[in-house]
């Protein structure tokens, strides 16, 4: 039944990743979250310091659902005498594989701007030490599409130290199901339960426990887990991307299972009963351990917060960069989430 909604989670992913929304800069992207839950019927619960969270009923042991709504990105850091920007890095944006993507300048009371990050000195007919290490510090920097070459030409625009810079996402969507974005971490995750709250409603699904779902908006620099969660909630399980690499099971047509991050081992119980629902439901899964890897709910459980934590999400290729997965995954990944939410456990 939930096949039906696969139009409408590919129509939210595209308008996520069209809102720029680096990690801090949120209000956009939190009003668009609002707007489209209470649509369906929910009430919304706005957090103090950005993010969103709603209930969509069931009675018994309450679970969280979370996925962070914020991507990497940029601020400026400093003018520099030509009137390019230094800028300095907003998550874990990695200038090896940002190099030459189009970006937005977002001023706090004058609009926007174009731009592109470059190389300094970025002609290779003219650059005799092209292959020099990639540092924000030293020498990559963003270029304007506006007449400017000085600082004083820069600040007469409206632009500051401290403006927030978006990364252009590129989106697109293949006829046979591959997905390619920047940000699918975890603008996908938003989407998957977006799909799954109006499955929910429309279809008066029953939930074997009382469900919660928030929308994060700090989880690329780490301190957004914490917050949010409901005291009486138990459960934290997160819906976040899968890696796909050397020495991992999984891929982009599955669904990931994570047995531990950089932080420890996620919650026996939690991880037993996906992998057993996965056995017993034919679904495609992979279970993984990783090691670069911090999600909302290990951040939680580092915060305080007296819960079990899991995590599941579709396999993405190239994280942090040009990501890519495939609607198999996506598919594979609800299918999980409904068998743990709709049976008895």
């Amino acid at each position: 039944m939930f096949a039906q909604y696969s139009d409408y989670l590919l129509k939210q992913l595209e308008a996520l990743l069209a809102i720029p929304s680096p990690s801090g800069f949120f209000e956009a992207v939190e009003g668009y979250l609002s707007r489209e839950v209470e649509s369906m019927g929910y009430q919304v619960k706005h957090l103090n310091k950005g993010g969103i969270r709603y209930c969509l009923g069931g009675e018994g042991e309450p679970v969280m659902l979370t996925a962070h709504a914020d991507t990497l990105g940029a601020q400026v850091k400093e003018i520099k005498p030509n009137g390019r920007l230094k800028i300095v890095r907003v998550g874990g944006l990695n200038p090896n594989n940002i190099e030459n993507e189009n970006v937005t300048v977002h001023t706090k009371f004058n609009g926007t701007y174009e731009g592109t990050i470059l190389l300094t000195n970025a002609s290779t007919h003219v650059n005799d030490n092209y292959t020099v290490v990639r540092t924000f510090e030293s020498n990559m920097e963003v270029v304007l599409d506006k007449l400017v070459d000085s600082k004083k030409d820069v600040e007469a625009l409206g632009i500051r130290n401290g403006d927030f810079i978006s990364i252009h996402p590129r989106f697109a969507a293949s006829t046979d199901g591959w997905l390619k974005s920047r940000f699918l971490d975890d603008k996908i995750g938003v989407a998957i339960l977006l799909a799954f709250s109006k499955y929910v409603v429309e279809n008066k699904i029953a939930l074997n426990r009382k469900v919660y779902v928030g929308f994060t908006v700090y989880e690329e620099v780490l301190h957004a887990g914490g917050a949010g969660i409901p005291e009486d909630a138990v459960e934290l399980l997160g819906i976040d991307m899968g890696c796909v690499g050397e020495g991992l099971e999984g891929s982009e047509t599955r669904v990931s299972i994570v047995a531990r991050d950089n932080y420890g081992p996620y919650n026996n119980a939690v991880v037993t009963r996906l992998i057993q629902l996965g056995m017993e439901n034919g679904i495609d899964f992979a279970v993984d351990c990783y090691s670069g890897y911090i999600s909302d709910v290990a951040v939680a459980l580092i915060a305080g917060r007296d819960v079990r934590h899991g995590l599941i999400g579709p396999g993405v290729y190239a994280s942090h960069s040009y990501e890519r997965t495939n609607l198999r995954a996506v598919e594979e990944t609800i299918k999980l989430l409904c068998a743990y939410l709709t049976e008895t456990p």
